[in-house]
């Protein structure tokens, strides 16, 4: 059962009241705040109030991109083992010992920055497309309206400029906040090793600092997720967005940390499959990858329809608690004033 929408009319909301660029739409209200589990319930109601709209999404726009993520058909393998390699060298002269899980980490990152390098073209055409659409989709579901083609292809000509400009920023956030990562691991890793610690020592200090980043970067993705939302639900693009989401996530990053945490494992565990179930021969002769593979493909597609769903289900959620803040503040303040209009009536 969905949550109530509930109308919002008085003039101070009418004043904060966001200018959205999506048309017939405005009539949408708040949404009551919702916690991870609750997001993902309102999430499967507004999959399966409209399922012929978020599974043509995912055929159509979401699955080429992950077939081309998981197959890496388009990658060169000497590519990311050049790159896998100046990775460990790297790694290794900080003072890292030279482990086995050291270089299959080193791997593993230079295929996945290798493939999002190559795979850019389908993200920002395809992907971002599809999250456009499944925000329009999850509005329009909040609207109840229907989801018209002709009119969601009339926005995107209007607002493909913002889309593109706040990808281009999201992207920049991302990268400068995995930067400031590897730069600040190779900064305890070398004080470390110039103190004279040995490579087995060094190693842990450089595990808390990933692990003490890896809050960040979590909280980098929900951000951007929530920019991206934004650029399309609202009249705000590149750095706007991202400070827009900032305001926004307040007060709800537990809900977003444990969105992303579930949206990581999901992700991993189907990645883990297809590398297992397909990419490596274990078993058998192999002719059951011709129905694992898309298999596995569609299902890496679903959690990623599902995250895009829950990032914009997300969004009107912060909305509708910011707008509770907002509020409570006036009526704090309409308090304030009428009490020191009976002070001054006293005096």
């Amino acid at each position: 059962m969905g949550y109530p929408i509930v109308s919002r009319s008085s003039p101070r909301q009418t004043q904060a009241a966001i200018v959205r660029v999506l048309p017939d739409l405005s009539d949408i209200g708040s949404i009551p705040p919702m916690n991870a589990l609750e997001i993902l319930r309102e999430t499967i109601r507004i999959l399966r109030s409209d399922p012929s709209t978020f599974m043509s999404i995912l055929v159509l726009l979401i699955f080429p991109v992950s077939a081309a993520m998981l197959s890496n058909f388009l990658i060169s393998q000497p590519v990311v083992g050049a790159v896998g390699r100046s990775m460990l060298l790297l790694a290794i002269s900080c003072g890292l010992p030279p482990a086995r899980f050291l270089k299959q980490t080193c791997q593993h990152l230079a295929g996945t920055i290798v493939s999002s390098a190559i795979c850019f073209p389908f993200l920002i055409t395809f992907l971002l497309l599809a999250r456009a659409c499944i925000a329009y989709s999850v509005a329009c579901n909040y609207a109840s309206k229907k989801v018209v083609p002709t009119e969601f292809m009339g926005m995107v000509r209007r607002i493909k400029g913002r889309l593109l400009c706040t990808y281009i920023w999201v992207c920049a956030a991302i990268l400068g906040c995995l930067y400031d990562i590897h730069c600040t691991r190779f900064a305890v890793c070398s004080s470390f090793s110039f103190l004279g610690y040995p490579p087995e020592i060094t190693i842990y200090p450089a595990l808390l600092t990933v692990m003490g980043f890896s809050v960040a970067y979590a909280h980098t993705i929900i951000v951007c997720n929530l920019a991206n939302v934004i650029s399309v639900l609202e009249d705000a693009s590149g750095f706007r967005a991202l400070l827009r989401a900032v305001c926004l996530v307040r007060g709800q990053t537990q809900a977003g940390l444990l969105m992303f945490l579930g949206t990581a494992i999901g992700l991993a565990f189907v990645e883990g499959l297809f590398e297992h179930r397909v990419k490596t021969l274990s078993y058998g002769d192999g002719s059951s990858r011709i129905w694992e593979g898309p298999l596995l493909v569609l299902m890496y597609s679903f959690v990623v329809l599902v995250d895009s769903m829950m990032s914009a289900v997300f969004y009107f959620t912060c909305v509708s608690s910011s707008m509770g803040v907002l509020n409570e503040n006036g009526l704090v303040l309409e308090e304030l004033e009428k009490l020191s209009s009976d002070l001054t009536a006293v005096e």
